[in-house]
């Protein structure tokens, strides 16, 4: 199968690709569908999982993996390649581990309203960039399931929701400039989008 990717999509080595599970897949619209329905599934799982500690590194692993089993053999494990995103694939384990301990400390002190905790939480989970592909959709699930544990709404994501923001869109596009926005240390346009 030869995978075609969108603007802001990590591509896959050989590697990875080599782990495709279902091997009746042959387009990447197929492909985007079957991961969507394994989506949905991990979503169900993560919603009876909120006694959970979310900010957790095995928490994030399972989630993952809830997510893609599915599709991906590698489903849950941290990258072991660098992407055209992302910190150096050796720091990703120490660098997902202070994140959620730095979001901890946030919460526990009352460092800034929930919302834009959660968003900045999604953007420096999306630099780190810890998996070889679906960091994406994991990082906003993750942040919607950090707003619900501080009793709040999950964020809207441009009012489509996850799914909308995989293929090619305007939204899409709106998204990840307000990623580079918060690259370049504004988080306002990333929070404005994901409560629109």
């Amino acid at each position: 199968m030869e995978f075609t990717y969108q603007p802001g999509q990590t591509p896959l080595d050989p590697d990875e690709k080599e782990g495709l599970k279902p091997k009746h897949i042959s387009t990447q619209g197929e492909l985007n569908e079957w991961e969507q329905l394994n989506i949905i599934k991990g979503a169900r799982w993560a919603q009876r999982q909120l006694k959970q500690d979310v900010l957790d590194d095995v928490f994030l692993r399972k989630l993952h993996k809830q997510m893609f089993s599915d599709t991906w053999t590698w489903a849950g494990t941290y990258r072991k390649s660098d992407k055209n995103i992302g910190c150096d694939w050796r720091q990703v384990s120490m660098r997902v581990r202070n994140l959620l301990e730095n979001t901890k400390y946030q919460i526990e002190h009352n460092a800034m309203p929930p919302d834009e905790l959660a968003a900045r939480f999604h953007h420096q989970l999306v630099l780190i960039h810890p998996f070889p592909n679906g960091n994406g959709r994991c990082c906003r699930l993750i942040a919607d399931l950090l707003l619900q544990k501080m009793g709040l709404k999950p964020f809207t994501w441009g009012s489509g929701g996850h799914a909308s923001l995989v293929s090619q869109s305007e939204m899409r596009a709106e998204y990840l400039a307000a990623l580079r926005a918060a690259d370049q240390g504004d988080i306002s346009p990333l929070l404005a989008f994901a409560r629109k």
